[in-house]
């Protein structure tokens, strides 16, 4: 059965996977600003579009285009600006 992940009023959705034991998301965020909370790592790669990331721990924002990855660390915040549709996989560790 696939299980559908919606937030910020359906702006952001995922689709999650279950491949090998490991837990990912794939899914697509409508131009916005969000603000997600984390439980475990986790490694986010732009599929397409862009995503502009504010990481706490380095206290800045960075753009991440098609085919770039970054981390997030376990019990954190990150928030993403998104000026156009953006498509992403989420690997959770």
């Amino acid at each position: 059965m696939v299980q559908v992940n919606e937030y910020f009023d359906g702006k952001v959705k995922s689709f999650v996977i279950n491949s090998g034991g490991i837990k990912k998301t794939v899914g697509v965020m409508e131009p916005g600003e969000y603000e997600f909370n984390t439980e475990t790592k986790e490694i986010m790669t732009v599929v397409d579009g862009e995503l502009t990331v504010y990481l706490p721990e380095y206290d800045e924002w960075e753009d991440y285009g098609a085919g770039s990855s970054f981390e997030i660390s376990a019990q954190s915040k990150f928030k993403v600006k998104v000026a156009q549709d953006t498509a992403y996989l989420c690997q959770y560790e």
